[in-house]
């Protein structure tokens, strides 16, 4: 595969964190099989973004795209990632890498929260009147 979609998420020191990550891969990779989707990692877990896109651009890939798995815009996107980024672009001149925006920004993904948030309180509502 020529493209690559990674996944950017914070790591944590937990395994288990990472599941809703894994799941979100596969069901994106399942959405985009021409295309190569992973995960990688800010810190605390493997692999790590510049290590990550290193080993794309070794197995050929040509094109990546980085989605920051973030809600919002804080110190690491604002400052860590374009670090990390330019020195990517340094480091492998022939691979073209773009950032998405945070993933918590998008006006889509905030409505379905807001409609899991407005079903979380129905749901206990329920729960409650069955009780």
């Amino acid at each position: 595969m020529k493209r690559a979609l990674v996944l950017f998420a914070h790591g944590a020191r937990a395994s288990s964190w990472a599941a809703p990550f894994e799941r979100l891969r596969d069901l994106t990779q399942g959405r985009l099989p021409e295309c190569a989707v992973s995960l990688a990692f800010l810190e605390l877990m493997e692999p790590r973004l510049p290590q990550h896109v290193a080993a794309l651009a070794a197995a050929g890939v040509l094109d990546v795209t980085v989605v920051p798995v973030f809600l919002g815009q804080g110190g690491h996107l604002l400052r860590d990632l374009p670090a990390l980024i330019d020195g990517l672009r340094a480091a492998h001149p022939d691979l073209n890498i773009k950032v998405a925006g945070a993933v918590g920004e998008d006006p889509q993904v905030l409505a379905a929260m807001a409609d899991y948030c407005v079903n979380a309180l129905d749901r206990e509502a329920k729960l409650a009147g069955s009780a």
